[in-house]
């Protein structure tokens, strides 16, 4: 029996050098998009909608909408390296009516997709929502948070969506974000994202009073960059990496300022407006974790077009003011992906 015994030990010894049985992780995509501007072709008359309609200047018909939903499906599928991405953050959807038409008039339909929506007091009518595969992410409850000022900061601008996913038996919190604009100059705007910003820092407060180990993931076109006040000075979200604490907000976004582009371009200057924060303890290489080196921007070729006033690239957007582009959106999508090891 040496011939035997002589095999087992080399089986044994295989496994110490390899340490064991292979290590393996079951991955979760999660991508925020602002698709700019989906909108059906019907008037909405709660809405100012009508640049939005076939016979208005913008002449927005049937087959651009369903030429939008198709390149909004590409993109979405690219990001997740061509899997079907299990949690999709959507800003500027109309109403349900579109989001329902992307996930069933475009190959989307091949997986099940849960929508959570609700309209917003946004007067233009556009909203935010979450989208996620029902046979992947458990839905546990959701809420929209109004955003809003007084007095002298008066406004309504849209919800803060907040959705808790069971996702592999552990559940973490997702909010999806559409900060008030920088319409009508920086200066004269930024005290409204400063307010959405204490408003989801005291919703996100009393999560982590209940208890400092609730995973958080935040998701989102904030209409700011990382340094500014709303985020350093109020939601308290922090560059890479942060500190060793549960209840930290890290700011995943800031990992990306030496990439070749931002997530929206302006006068030649690209900005990372769209960005991904999370909770500290989504950051430990344990459980439910998300590795830093695997979010980003998605900057593909499809979703770029040349710069001729500025050189270099811009996002290939669906309209330069009210003459139809042909693109998919005025802003590339952001992704990350929610990691759990497990064994083989």
């Amino acid at each position: 029996m040496p011939g035997f015994y002589n095999w087992v030990i080399l089986v044994i010894s295989l496994i110490f050098m390899t340490g064991g049985p292979a290590a393996a992780q079951k991955k979760y995509c999660a991508i925020f998009y602002n698709i700019e501007n989906l909108f059906d072709t019907r008037d909405d008359p709660e809405t100012s909608d009508e640049e939005f309609l076939p016979q208005s200047t913008r002449h927005w018909t049937k087959q651009r909408f369903e030429a939008k939903i198709i390149m909004i499906y590409k993109a979405l599928i690219t990001a997740c390296d061509g899997q079907f991405p299990d949690i999709i953050g959507l800003a500027e959807v109309e109403n349900l009516w579109v989001i329902e038409q992307l996930t069933d008039k475009t190959p989307l339909n091949k997986v099940p997709y849960g929508i959570i929506h609700k309209e917003s007091p946004d007067p233009r009518g556009i909203d935010v929502a979450l989208l996620y595969r029902k046979d992947r992410i458990k839905p546990v409850d959701y809420e929209f948070i109004p955003v809003n000022g007084k007095g002298r900061f008066s406004f309504v601008s849209r919800d803060i969506l907040h959705f808790t996913a069971g996702i592999e038996n552990e559940q973490i919190h997702i909010y999806v974000n559409h900060w008030p604009s920088r319409s009508g100059g920086y200066t004269e705007t930024k005290a409204k994202r400063n307010i959405a910003a204490g408003i989801l820092k005291g919703n996100i407060d009393g999560l982590i009073r209940r208890d400092r180990e609730t995973k958080i993931l935040i998701m989102g076109d904030f209409n700011a960059t990382a340094d500014e006040k709303c985020f350093s000075g109020i939601l308290l979200a922090l560059p890479w990496p942060g500190i060793k604490n549960p209840g930290t907000l890290i700011n995943l976004s800031t990992l990306w300022r030496n990439n070749a582009f931002g997530t929206i371009r302006n006068g030649g200057q690209w900005e990372i407006f769209d960005q991904i924060i999370c909770s500290q303890n989504l950051l430990n290489n344990n459980d439910l974790h998300i590795d830093p080196r695997q979010s980003g921007i998605c900057s593909f070729e499809f979703l770029l077009e040349s710069d001729p006033t500025y050189l270099g690239k811009k996002p290939f957007r669906t309209y330069m003011g009210p003459v139809y582009h042909g693109g998919t959106s005025d802003h590339l999508p952001v992704k990350t992906y929610i990691l759990k090891n497990i064994m083989k």
